[in-house]
This record gives C-alpha cells, sequence and structure tokens, in this order.
C-alpha cells in the first residue's frame, strides 16, 4: 500500500512534467503503479465490496439483547435461525458501529498443554429460570486441558455423592481419564489442608483409585492453574444460557449435554483452533482407557416398612410386594433405587423427576395398593383453611405466614395448634395484639395469651355444647341426678 503522502509526491512531479520511467525510478515502484495514481489524482483508492452484507439494526439490537449481550450466540442465531452468512469478525464491527458491543477483559495467562496430562473439574452456581420458577443450581464441569473436550450437567444441589454420580457418568461417557483431576480446595474431596499440602479423603481416594487418576488441589491465589476450567464456565454464561430456556431441571441437562459434549465438541476452539473432538482422537494413547465396567457410586439408607410395605426414601413412598413390617436395605444410585432385604433383590424403582415429594410409587404395571403409608403426614390444607374462616386470624395469616417450603408448614402446625388449645375471645385478642405490634413468633404469642389470662378482662361465658352430645345416655342420666348436698361440707358454729 502506497502511503497518502507518496502518492501526492508521485502526482505533483507528473503535473511539473517528469517522465513515468523516471518517477517510478526515483520512487523504487513500477511504472504501472505510477500510472494508476495518476489516473487517481494521487489520492487513496475508495474500496467497494460488492459482497457487503446489511443487516437490520433492529434485528441486530434484539438478538443482542435476546443473547444477554454475547456476540457469539448472536453470530450462531444468525447464521442457524436467520439464514444470514457472515463472518464473526464482520459481526463484531457491526456491533460496535452500532454501540451495542463492550470490550473484553484481557486473557489470563495459561501454563502450557500437555496429551494426557490433567482433567479437571470444578463447579458453579447459577440462578436461572426452570419453567415458571427461577430456582439456583449448580453447573459441574470436566474438562481435559489438552482436547478441551468438556462434559457438563447442572444439579439442585451437589454433594459428595453427587460429585462421585458425575463424574462416573462423564468419564464413562468419554471412555478416558487422565493421572491426575485439578479440583479447587472443596471439602467435597478434601479432607484438611489446602494446595500441595492437602489430604484426600480415604472414600474419594479410592473412588478415584477405580478410574485411574488422583485428585490434586490447586494451590491458594493460583486461580490460572485452572484457567481453561474457568473459562469454560465463562463460556456456559456467554453462549449456553443466553436465547436458552428450559421447561425443567431435565430439559435443562439434555441441552446441556448436546451443547458441551456434541456441539462444542466439534467446533474450533478460539485461540489454536483447532477441533476437540478431533485432538482427543490424537489424545486418546496420553490417556488411561477406563476398565470394561466400574459399579456406578451409590448411597445406602437402611429403612424399615410400616404394616402396608411402605419404605420412606427422599420424601417419597416405595411400595415394596409382599413385606410386612421388614428391614430393608435401600441403594440409591445417580438415576434409580434397589431394595434388598437379606441379600434378596425385592425391586427397583427410577428416581422421579426433580422436585417430587410425597408420592406414593408402586412397580410398573401395578395399581397403588388401596392403603395409604402409615407415617405419610398429611398437609395442612385443612388447618389453614379452618383459620382462615374467622377475619381477624385471616388478617394475621396473610402478614405472618410464610409463602411456601417447611418453614410454612411448621408454622401452620403450631399456630393451629395454639388455636385448639385456647379459648376463641383469648385467641382472637392476642392475635389482634401481635398484629398491631407485628409480631410472627410463636412463643412470643404464647406469652401474650399468659398475659392476656392474668389480666382477667374477659369474660370467658359458659361453654358451647354440642347438640349431638345432648343425646348421650350419660349426659341425659346426669341431667336426672340430684344436685349434691354441700352444706355437710360447712363449717358449723360452735
Amino acid at each position: 500500500m502506497i502511503a497518502p503522502n507518496k502518492r501526492k509526491a508521485i502526482f505533483l512531479l507528473h503535473q511539473e512534467g517528469m517522465g513515468l520511467r523516471e518517477i517510478a525510478r526515483n520512487m523504487h515502484i513500477s511504472p504501472t503503479t505510477v500510472m494508476d495514481i495518476i489516473a487517481q489524482e494521487g489520492e487513496m483508492p475508495q474500496a467497494v465490496r460488492k459482497d457487503k452484507i446489511e443487516i437490520d439494526p433492529a434485528l441486530l439490537a434484539t438478538l443482542y439483547e435476546t443473547c444477554q449481550g454475547r456476540a457469539q450466540r448472536v453470530y450462531e442465531k444468525l447464521t442457524e435461525e436467520n439464514g444470514i452468512d457472515i463472518a464473526y469478525s464482520t459481526l463484531t464491527r457491526m456491533l460496535r458501529e452500532e454501540g451495542l458491543s463492550h470490550k473484553t477483559s484481557g486473557r489470563c495467562q495459561q501454563v502450557p498443554d500437555e496429551p494426557g496430562a490433567e482433567i479437571q473439574h470444578d463447579t458453579s452456581p447459577y440462578r436461572v429460570r426452570l419453567g415458571e420458577k427461577t430456582v439456583l443450581v449448580q453447573g459441574s464441569l470436566l474438562y481435559f486441558r489438552y482436547c478441551k473436550i468438556r462434559y457438563l450437567k447442572f444439579y439442585r444441589s451437589f454433594t459428595r455423592f453427587q460429585m462421585k454420580c458425575f463424574l462416573h457418568e462423564a468419564l464413562v461417557y468419554w471412555g478416558y481419564a487422565a493421572g491426575i483431576c485439578i479440583i479447587d480446595n472443596t471439602n467435597l474431596a478434601r479432607l484438611r489442608g489446602t494446595g500441595k499440602n492437602a489430604v484426600i479423603a480415604p472414600e474419594m481416594e479410592r473412588f478415584a483409585r477405580q478410574y485411574g487418576f488422583k485428585f490434586v488441589c490447586h494451590e491458594k491465589g493460583h486461580a490460572n492453574r485452572k484457567a481453561g476450567n474457568e473459562r469454560g464456565f465463562y463460556t456456559v454464561e456467554t453462549n449456553f444460557f443466553p436465547g436458552r430456556s428450559f421447561l425443567n431441571l431435565e430439559d435443562m441437562n439434555h441441552q446441556a449435554c448436546m451443547w458441551a459434549t456434541k456441539r462444542s465438541a466439534n467446533r474450533p476452539t478460539g485461540k489454536t483452533r483447532t477441533i476437540p473432538s478431533v485432538t482427543f482422537e490424537f489424545e486418546k494413547p496420553y490417556l488411561k482407557k477406563m476398565p470394561p465396567y466400574i459399579e456406578p457410586p451409590y448411597l445406602i439408607h437402611k429403612r424399615k416398612t410400616d404394616q402396608y410395605g411402605y419404605a420412606s426414601v427422599n420424601g417419597n413412598y416405595y411400595f415394596i410386594p409382599g413385606t410386612r413390617r421388614h428391614d430393608v436395605k435401600v441403594l440409591q444410585y445417580a438415576d434409580h433405587l434397589k431394595i434388598y432385604h437379606q441379600r434378596k433383590q425385592l425391586g427397583r424403582y427410577p428416581l422421579p423427576p426433580d422436585g417430587v415429594r410425597n408420592e406414593v410409587i408402586t412397580p410398573e404395571g401395578r395399581p397403588k395398593p388401596p392403603q395409604r403409608p402409615m407415617y405419610r403426614k398429611k398437609p395442612t390444607v385443612r388447618e389453614e383453611k379452618v383459620l382462615r374462616s374467622d377475619k381477624a386470624l385471616d388478617d394475621y395469616l396473610n402478614f405472618a405466614l410464610p409463602k411456601s417450603g417447611k418453614a410454612r408448614h411448621h408454622f401452620i402446625r403450631a399456630f393451629f395448634g395454639l388455636y385448639q388449645k385456647t379459648a376463641h375471645p383469648v385467641f382472637i385478642q392476642a392475635i389482634q395484639r401481635a398484629l398491631k405490634y407485628r409480631i410472627k413468633d410463636i412463643k412470643t404469642i404464647e406469652n401474650i395469651l399468659v398475659l392476656i389470662l392474668r389480666d382477667g378482662s374477659i369474660e370467658l361465658g359458659a361453654p358451647e355444647i354440642e347438640p349431638d352430645f345432648t343425646k348421650r345416655d350419660t349426659y341425659i342420666e346426669g341431667c336426672f341426678t340430684d344436685e349434691p348436698d354441700l352444706s355437710i361440707y360447712e363449717d358449723e358454729d360452735d
């Protein structure tokens, strides 16, 4: 590219009468280039792109907002859903021109990658919308450092058992593992200490040994040690969540599997432009191949069946045919249960969907028994309905009652119990006073009731007698009984 000043000089020399060859010799350029510059009158040529792509700014702004400002997701939606073939660099330029893009932070420093060196695991919390509810989930990510393949899954809670289930599922899926697994200083795998001084829990050491690796905690303050895995979570935030919706946790995990293990594995990486699935084939000889079969992790629950043959596990009731008052052992796997009695398997149940509680579950193809589980707690709907029939109590419940969960259940039970054992006028006065002073604590309401009863200002009146009670033989017999003569107990005057 000829500089603008040099172009102007060539044009002026030509205007002064210097020949083309002499100008070319002095400027060290070809005579043809001199002729082009003279024809352009020494000005820079305006490049015209015949294949320039025009995108509606409104569409660009809508996609940018839908994808939460993530340019990669905007690019995917334009190419896949709108059929617009555009280069990623061109898209980012358009976003800058429209004033939509924002500066990104610099890339963190990483240590060199080596084939078969390590895998990395970490978790990260996310607040997402599942159906009509916004819930907190834990994302678990396994990352092969060299080839960049990933395995992603989300959980409502992430315990040591969930960690085992996830690693088993991911490693069996890929069929290979590295010699070490880099983790943070989490108590899920660590017994004590941090970094190189960390002592891994014996339970987790035995678990890792089955798969041919060992856990290693990175040093505190050395976040770059797991930069690849941390970058994976950034990609989840910027590429997986934007523009997607989820019906439930199962739907979310299905989409996560398609995105992380299938789609991302066949797309070039941003830094080296290598395809993870292809690089994985190259790395396989350096990795440890999984054994043909490894027993999946499980939890053991010891339960007693009730008189109707039900065993309670995780808030649900499982019917076990042919059992009455037996001690059973329940093995909980990642997606199913096995129930044993004296080394004999009595039943196998798939785990219910996320959030299902207080359900009676029977073997497939068998109707539910007519009997309810003996220890199954009834909901507090009836108690709340009785309480809300009174205007004063309804006003107080609207103020003090928790919205949902166990706290709401326990509050109604305690409040209703107090209502049953207290005279109605006294209880109403106490509740009105509690509402006035914004009191929600049941114990404080009990203290208010004691103060009111000590005061003695409330006339309780005679108790009401139900009509059915007056028809009982004992009541009728008592009505015809003579009044007792109490004068014999009076003191006689001497």
